[in-house]
């Protein structure tokens, strides 16, 4: 007879993420069948901005409240319908407690509820029971072979969506490779972090944050950010391609202009614009896509390629349009064997999309966001497609994120061996690496560090 541990109570509330916009937070408690004795965890649920049109949905209340972004509905659905649904279920059947929350909303894109409202329960439900078995999260979701500690792929340079500044690409990323454990190479990237602050601030650029930690300087060239964080390594006391690599995410999904098929870089019209003179307000928005720097599929292909030979870029995601199949073929034909091509907004942590790419011999990772999806199973499904095919997983994190850790022990749970949880400043951030700081001291000797 399998153990019990009844749900008893299933609880939401609206709080505030990292951008001061609200989210859910869940509280879920059980009673446990032998004792009585009650155990409660909560989990809060993350939010994105650069989001694919194939992610599951989030739904917002749209009210004057907050600007329309509230979750009261959300924080309803849990406190009413969810709670009906799995209040006497068994804490401990994972698998039985989302395919209940799936059903629950009926949709494909659990657009009824919210994958808001579902995530938020089915991670509380996960952690609960962990507590309730006096487990580690990462243990209770991986079992005996939960050993491996991520290196961290450091978003210390902010584009994009997720800065205001003259870089359309959205990340530029630091990861100490070289090192022999997990907090070395933390102390390593928050290192080559402050070095860089400090170049940045010597030559009279920008040091304010974006939304993940990661300065925002405007930069005249693409090239110019990886000339900077080479020169911030190497003031750190590190080698360049040994000790700490460079990633990119390019967030081309942002920049893809669906009626010309073109790739629109507005940051950098705006430099060449005031290289040649002309006024910020020179290009209206009717003009934009004439006017601006724009670039085809081919194009882009060409550009990763001239900056992976000039520089030790390891990893590019999303690289192309989330629906340019053709092209992401051609992008992995021509790079595939050489870095790490990582879909996100591609694949959005769904089994099916995920299946499709890898049918079709296209990128060779999968950036794996629980929010995407909505449940822990389904993430789950998602992380074993991807490895049983010999792709790679990178847990990552979301730019409106919570101080949560989830992801850290899910990090260790899969050995995903990557995690982007942005840089090494603010606390949202700091708290997946802290978190990771602790696993590493329980596991000991059995911790394992490779990229």
């Amino acid at each position: 007879m399998s153990l019990m541990i009844q749900i008893v109570d299933v609880h939401a509330r609206q709080i505030l993420d990292s951008r001061g916009n609200p989210t859910v937070e869940v509280e879920v408690t059980a009673q446990t069948e032998t004792t009585g004795k009650k155990i409660t965890a909560r989990e809060s649920v993350p939010s994105g901005a650069s989001t694919g049109r194939f992610e599951a949905i989030e739904l917002r209340d749209g009210s004057e409240r907050y600007f329309g972004l509230g979750v009261e509905k959300v924080v309803e659905h849990v406190n009413t319908k969810i709670k009906d649904a799995l209040v006497g279920k068994n804490v401990l059947e994972q698998r039985e407690l989302d395919r209940i929350l799936v059903e629950l909303d009926g949709t494909d894109n659990k657009g009824n509820l919210g994958a808001n409202a579902i995530l938020g329960v089915s991670l509380a439900c996960a952690k609960t029971a962990a507590k309730a078995l006096e487990m580690p999260l990462y243990r209770y979701l991986g079992g005996a072979g939960a050993y491996r500690l991520p290196v961290p792929m450091m978003n210390v340079i902010n584009g994009g969506v997720h800065a205001k500044n003259s870089l359309d690409f959205q990340e530029f990323m630091i990861m100490p490779v070289g090192a022999k454990t997990f907090s070395e190479g933390l102390r390593m990237g928050a290192e080559v972090y402050h070095f860089l602050r400090q170049i940045l601030n010597e030559d009279g650029l920008s040091t304010a944050v974006g939304d993940e930690g990661g300065f925002a300087p405007d930069f005249h060239q693409l090239r110019d950010v990886f000339t900077y964080l080479k020169k911030a390594v190497e003031k750190a006391g590190y080698e360049v391609g040994k000790d700490v690599v460079f990633s990119m995410d390019a967030a081309a999904s942002e920049l893809y202009d669906e009626e010309t098929g073109y790739y629109i870089f507005p940051g950098e019209s705006r430099e060449a614009d005031k290289d040649a003179g002309k006024g910020e307000g020179e290009h209206s928005a009717k003009d934009y896509c004439k006017d601006s720097v724009k670039r085809t599929a081919e194009e882009m292909i060409c550009l990763y390629e001239d900056l992976v030979k000039e520089f030790p870029i390891v990893s590019i995601e999303d690289g192309l349009y989330e629906d340019d199949w053709d092209g992401w073929k051609e992008l992995t034909k021509r790079l595939g064997d050489k870095v790490q091509l990582v879909g996100d907004d591609l694949f959005v942590t769904n089994p099916k999309r995920i299946k499709c790419g890898i049918d079709l011999g296209v990128a060779n990772a999968v950036l794996i966001k629980v929010n995407q999806i909505g449940t822990v199973t389904e993430a789950l499904e998602a992380i074993e497609k991807a490895k049983c095919a010999g792709y790679r997983n990178v847990i990552s994190h979301r730019s409106g994120e919570t101080e949560d850790s989830f992801i850290a022990d899910l990090a260790v749970a899969v050995n995903a061996g990557q995690i982007k949880t942005g840089a090494p400043c603010r606390a949202e951030r700091t708290s997946k690496y802290n978190q990771l700081l602790r696993i590493e001291e329980e596991l000991g000797e059995q911790a394992a560090y490779l990229f």
